[in-house]
């Protein structure tokens, strides 16, 4: 008598972008790409955390993970939400930029932000297409990414306590003396000074934006372009890419409000062409049963994205990284404590 066959082992089971998924996903990438708390490392860590189907289904590192396809949408509707939000810093720049390529030179302040972000973009879009996909297959796992968040934390609050020791520097009693007899001169002279600087911007938003991109565009192309390529450390997941390039920014002598801008600025077609240079991965296979997915996760990605940049652009006009950092130290250490 012929022996039984043994049942056939069941099919692995195939990774699939869930509606649920969709719409946490596209809100979490849509706010976290904007904040300084690195959205790959968010999309690392969260499904490793709840598990089950999400961990499958939202494997970033898996070459057939459907995250790849619906990242792609993430990524186009991030990058509409910021050119609308700055769309006429976009639209000065974009005429500045042709105007000099016509007449064959660089006159005004927006042609010259213009040439800062084109050369700033230049090496992570470089470095980006040699190393992202081979960065993201080695690092995209929750441990080295919960790691590199608390890295991504320590270096936020470094910058901060620099500045403040800076901004506060321990004064000596000689120098108390010396400042209660200049203190009405200082603020009478420090009042006058801002006055005539911000009198042209006093009654439009547009005039403010006109002074920011004027002193964006007093940036030295050295550290334009030091600023950019900060961006190469954010392929790292669990690393910012808004919150290194502030860093740098305001270690190259901007304001916060300054530094966030440059940094969204910068960070525009930098996300756009990661999106449109990943299409085909949308329209392919790895597309198939998911396009109504991705269409939901995009326009919540675009709606916070939106939310996202006009509340930190009022939120840097008086406050600081530093609650954003406690927030990855503390979200670093606890996901390490969960998965190790």
């Amino acid at each position: 008598m012929l022996a039984a066959a043994a049942p056939a082992a069941a099919p692995a089971a195939t990774p699939h972008l869930s509606w649920t998924e969709a719409a946490v996903v596209g809100v979490l990438q849509g706010v976290s790409e904007l904040f300084p708390v690195s959205s790959l490392g968010h999309a690392v860590l969260v499904p490793a955390l709840v598990g089950g189907s999400w961990a499958r289904d939202l494997d970033v590192s898996a070459p057939g993970s459907p995250y790849l396809a619906f990242i792609v949408g993430l990524h186009v509707a991030t990058a509409a939400a910021l050119v609308l939000f700055y769309r006429r810093d976009w639209a000065r720049i974009v005429t500045g930029l042709v105007s000099s390529v016509r007449h064959r030179r660089v006159t005004g302040p927006d042609a010259r932000l213009g040439w800062l972000l084109v050369a700033s973009t230049v090496p992570v879009g470089l470095v980006g297409l040699v190393l992202e996909h081979p960065l993201r297959t080695v690092l995209a796992r929750p441990v080295p990414t919960a790691v590199f968040l608390v890295l991504n934390g320590l270096v936020l609050l470094l910058v901060e306590r620099g500045r403040r020791r800076q901004a506060n520097p321990a004064p000596s009693s000689s120098t108390v003396s010396a400042a209660r007899h200049r203190q009405p001169t200082s603020v009478l002279s420090a009042v006058t000074t801002t006055t005539s600087a911000a009198a042209p911007a006093v009654a439009a938003s547009s005039s403010s934006e006109l002074a920011t991109d004027r002193r964006l565009a007093s940036l030295t192309l050295r550290r334009a372009v030091l600023v950019g390529s900060a961006q190469i450390a954010a392929l790292a997941p669990g690393i910012s890419r808004s919150g290194i390039t502030m860093v740098a920014g305001l270690r190259a002598g901007l304001n916060h409000q300054d530094a966030a801008r440059f940094s969204f600025l910068l960070a525009t077609p930098v996300i756009a062409a990661a999106g449109l240079l990943e299409l085909p991965e949308l329209f392919g296979p790895l597309g198939d049963g998911i396009r109504g997915q991705v269409l939901l996760g995009s326009v919540l990605a675009g709606v916070s994205s939106y939310v996202a940049v006009r509340f930190l652009d009022r939120w840097f006009a008086h406050g600081s990284l530093r609650p954003y950092a406690v927030y990855c130290v503390l979200a670093g250490l606890v996901s390490l404590a969960l998965l190790v």
